[in-house]
């Protein structure tokens, strides 16, 4: 199983979500992959990916966090035992978020939500230090990320498999390229430590 879980603002109508979407189509895996629509609440959109995962192995989900879905995901990993591919993930997002509290709208739509203070803080209580197995972790960050700081990602999930892309930016076109790299690691099995 799949879990796909994308970042503020976005949506599963972004760019990463659709083009995952429609390759594991492609492949016949319609039934392992799930995009929720995520609530702008941290605790809530823990919750809906909770709800998904309720009752599932472990050992047969990867969870995909793309920005702030990725450090959801990170989240999830660390309770559940699960794999995370991280595509440029915020590390740091009560910092990073702390200035959009507000009204704002979905990048893919004209909708309206507010992003309230309380989130911040929902969004403290999600932090871990550090990640605890690193192999459970798959990272892919682009340097031109025009959004967070990739170096932060790659000291924050030191240990992990890593793939660093020179250039692109936040939004990762070349996501569509690595699904192969995405698929390997989604399906291999993974042994504790």
């Amino acid at each position: 199983m799949i879990l796909y879980l994308h970042g503020f603002r976005s949506s599963p109508h972004s760019f990463k979500a659709k083009a995952m979407q429609d390759y594991m189509a492609r492949c016949g895996r319609s039934a392992e992959f799930f995009c929720p629509a995520l609530s702008p609440s941290p605790a809530i959109a823990i919750a809906q990916a909770e709800a998904i995962l309720a009752g599932v192995d472990p050992a047969e989900v990867t969870v995909i966090g793309s920005s702030l879905g990725g450090f959801y995901a990170t989240w999830l990993a660390e309770k559940y035992g699960c794999k995370a591919f991280l595509v440029n993930p915020a590390v740091k997002p009560p910092r990073e978020l702390e200035s959009y509290v507000g009204v704002t709208t979905y990048y893919h739509s004209d909708e309206v939500f507010e992003f309230k203070a309380e989130y911040v803080d929902e969004l403290r209580a999600l932090a871990i230090p550090a990640i605890t197995q690193p192999e459970r972790y798959f990272l892919l960050v682009a340097t031109g990320d025009e959004v967070l700081d990739w170096r932060e990602m790659v000291a924050f999930y030191q240990g992990a498999q890593q793939h660093i892309i020179e250039g692109s930016d936040h939004g990762l076109a070349e996501f569509a390229e690595m699904f192969d790299v995405v698929m390997a690691f989604c399906d291999a099995g993974v042994h504790d430590a």
